[in-house]
């Protein structure tokens, strides 16, 4: 399929180029199907590691329309949700930072449907339908990269409930402590909601919302380093950040959010910039928030 500039990609509920290969949803599942090991140490750490996503040439393919999409003048820009040049505001830690390129290239838009992703997604959901919440760009110059402070994700999604939410983590470029690679607090998925934070801002501010027993905790850390093309998912109460990037390599990396299906609005207000509102009570699907991989139809 040709790339058409003036196109909104939300507008496909399927894959619309062959850079994923398209397989029924039972072949998924016997291919990329996680172990019960793998399944049950997310369920005790609240994250999962080291899981292949992507092939060298689908990051390249990603990597070439990252570099046209961060142009602020590209003629689609108009579809993010949010796009933000540098998110910090310091111009010597530089955290670029956007919301919607799903629906601007083709690649960022097919990721969704990957089946590597979606099937460990629906494990990790608890075998459930896993329906599109959306995805982020974070991208890290080489030698001032900014952080992104450690936060919880469901922080900033209390407008919808229940809270069956997962992240997806991928790598761009292989992430290792020195380019500002992904940190986790182990266990944290079992802490309570906390007041959202500054992303860009003071790295440990969340710090002044725990308790001491948290507290204790927070200094056990784990560097998630993984080669570029593997991902991480997380629990959507996982404390999570990353550190800064003065390495001489870049550090990008996507991000896949997802609910189960099911999930419903807990807001009048508008989900995303520019998505009609859900009302309050009404769940969450339609044009913006696909339905991506349905165990039911495995079988």
């Amino acid at each position: 399929m040709t790339s058409n500039l003036h196109r909104d990609f939300s507008q496909y509920s399927d894959m619309i180029s062959g850079i994923f290969q398209k397989i029924s949803a039972k072949e998924a599942w016997e291919e990329y199907k996680l172990s019960d090991e793998q399944v049950d140490f997310f369920k005790e750490n609240g994250y999962l590691h080291n899981i292949k996503i992507l092939e060298d040439d689908q990051i390249d393919t990603l990597n070439k329309e990252l570099a046209e999409i961060t142009d602020p003048s590209h003629p689609k820009n108009d579809l993010f949700y949010e796009f933000n040049s540098n998110e910090s505001e310091d111009p010597n830690a530089v955290l670029f930072h956007s919301l919607g390129h799903w629906r601007i290239t083709e690649g960022f838009h097919d990721v969704l449907w990957n089946p590597r992703f979606v099937v460990a997604a629906c494990q990790l959901l608890g075998n459930k339908a896993v329906r599109f919440w959306h995805d982020q760009l974070f991208c890290k110059p080489a030698k001032h990269g900014g952080v992104v402070a450690w936060h919880q994700d469901y922080s900033y999604w209390t407008r919808t409930i229940p809270m069956q939410h997962l992240t997806c983590w991928v790598g761009l470029d292989d992430a290792t402590v020195d380019n500002g690679c992904l940190n986790y607090i182990p266990k944290s998925h079992k802490w309570n909601l906390l007041d959202k934070i500054g992303l860009a801002g003071n790295m440990d501010s969340l710090k002044d919302l725990l308790t001491e027993s948290q507290k204790k905790e927070y200094d056990k850390k784990v560097s998630i380093e993984m080669p570029r093309g593997y991902g991480s998912f997380h629990h959507p109460l996982m404390v999570h950040g990353s550190y800064e990037n003065k390495s001489n390599q870049s550090r990008r990396a996507f991000v896949l959010n997802v609910f189960a299906d099911g999930t419903i609005s807990n807001s009048n207000e508008e989900m995303l910039a520019g998505v009609p509102p859900i009302q309050k009570g009404n769940k969450m699907d339609g044009q913006y928030f696909p339905l991506l991989f349905d165990p039911d139809h495995i079988s």
